[in-house]
């Protein structure tokens, strides 16, 4: 059941955005304040949003360690413990100020909180951005499995300075490029053929490109924002990508991928999928193959690891009656949802992957 207060959230903009959060905190007059953060985003983004944001009482901040492998339970119940213990009622404010572990798990930390209370999200990396930030789905991983639980539920608005991106490692920048060229292909060739050349140090071309993004994700949600067809479209490449996300989170001797990483992965395989089963042209699967590994590392897959990936399909949240449905393409812009793939074919996408 969603607890979601609105069909369109309120994302701001540099300035605005900031005058925005002073207005809203002004009006609605919370009784406490809470800033939610991990260590990373402590260090390099607290002290650009205290100068950006203006309180008249000292907000109370929240750290949680960093990382996907922290994103469960048992940091929520630390977080709930945190608010309680400092008075947090039904009208404090929490802000999420981080990525996309920081604005998922905090969005269902102030959504299950007290029943409910406002949250704010003020997302610091690319991913969170485009993707994780906007749209209302807030959540954890059930051990291994990423986002098995939690909720729709918007934020009160979002607040987008892509002066935080300063901050971020290069693979952090790069893993939420996967994110951009997932909406390319699945909305239109012609946002397709300006994000498949991204240039991030053309900083007005690529802030361009990024309200881009958030603008294809919002159009998407505000059509179908439970996700009944539409927003299926949003997890293409996440089904198979997820599973390796989560293949590589479990294992001891894998070196753990960023969600962009498995994500990039994932659309490869979708689209050759797509070739073979959707009449996808081979041609456009070459160019978006290659478009992707000039901003990603190939990973190695040996057989037994594949295996592996496949089981973890019954855990993909699209999964009806025991079926695993993929979201497949027929050209860029132009989708079919709940498609069954066999095994057989997960094989050779993965072989064509192997090859590139």
């Amino acid at each position: 059941m969603s607890t979601n207060k609105k069909d369109k959230e309120l994302i701001y903009n540099s300035k605005e955005a900031w005058i925005a959060l002073d207005n809203f905190i002004k009006k609605s007059n919370p009784s406490n304040l809470f800033i939610l953060t991990d260590k990373n985003t402590r260090k390099h983004c607290i002290p650009y949003f205290l100068e950006k944001a203006i309180f008249e009482f000292t907000p109370y901040i929240i750290t949680i360690p960093a990382g996907e492998k922290y994103k469960n339970i048992s940091t929520c119940v630390d977080v709930w413990n945190t608010l309680s213990e400092n008075g947090a009622d039904r009208n404090s404010l929490i802000i999420n100020l981080g990525g996309g572990v920081v604005t998922d798990l905090g969005g269902f930390v102030a959504s299950t909180y007290n029943r409910g209370v406002n949250f704010i999200n003020i997302p610091t990396s690319l991913l969170a951005i485009v993707d994780a930030s906007v749209g209302g789905k807030n959540g954890i991983d059930l051990g291994h499995l990423k986002n098995q639980i939690g909720v729709i539920n918007s934020p009160e608005m979002v607040i987008i300075d892509t002066a935080f991106l300063k901050t971020l490692p290069s693979e952090h920048l790069t893993s939420g490029i996967a994110e951009m060229l997932k909406h390319g292909v699945i909305h239109s060739k012609a946002y397709w053929n300006e994000v498949k050349i991204i240039n991030v140090y053309n900083k007005d071309e690529f802030e361009k490109l990024i309200w881009g993004s958030i603008n294809i994700k919002k159009e998407v949600v505000s059509k179908d924002p439970f996700e009944k067809d539409l927003r299926k479209t949003l997890n293409y490449g996440h089904t198979l990508g997820h599973a390796i996300e989560s293949y590589f989170l479990e294992s001891s001797e894998k070196k753990t991928l960023l969600h962009g990483e498995a994500i990039a992965i994932g659309i490869i395989l979708a689209t050759y999928i797509s070739s073979e089963t959707h009449n996808f042209s081979k041609n456009t699967l070459e160019e978006v193959s290659k478009s992707i590994l000039n901003y990603f590392s190939k990973v190695e897959f040996t057989n037994m690891d594949i295996e592996n990936i496949i089981k973890l399909l019954v855990f993909d949240k699209k999964n009806r009656n025991g079926k695993v449905l993929f979201v497949l393409l027929e050209d860029i812009g132009a989708y079919q949802t709940n498609c069954t793939v066999n095994n057989e074919l997960i094989y050779k996408a993965f072989e064509y992957y192997k090859n590139l």
